[in-house]
């Protein structure tokens, strides 16, 4: 049986945001779609922090600098939601609000 970790990962292409999902575009033609609500600082983050993002290594991830959110493609294809705690979101949000 083949496993993901045997698999060969695609690169990302493109990333699109919306309100309501992070759509990866990946280089074998494949779009993987997830709700934003999975990544809570994508979720709460604004449209432009949202649509401020960068590609890690040859399209292997993303990262968002604003946010201090990295997402990579295998997570993505394996369907993995955010790993960060919730004591580590409300200490990320509890700093936005006072610096924002």
């Amino acid at each position: 049986m083949t496993t993901l970790a045997e698999l060969r990962v695609p690169a990302a292409t493109r990333v699109t945001v919306s309100d309501d999902a992070l759509v990866v575009e990946l280089a074998d033609g494949r779009s993987v779609s997830v709700p934003l609500s999975w990544y809570p600082r994508l979720a709460n983050g604004t449209a432009e922090e949202r649509n401020h993002w960068r590609f890690i290594g040859q399209g292997e991830g993303i990262h968002w600098p604003d946010l201090d959110e990295d997402i990579s493609v295998e997570n993505l294809i394996a369907g993995k939601r955010s790993g960060e705690s919730q004591r580590s979101l409300d200490r990320w949000l509890e700093a936005r609000r006072k610096h924002g």
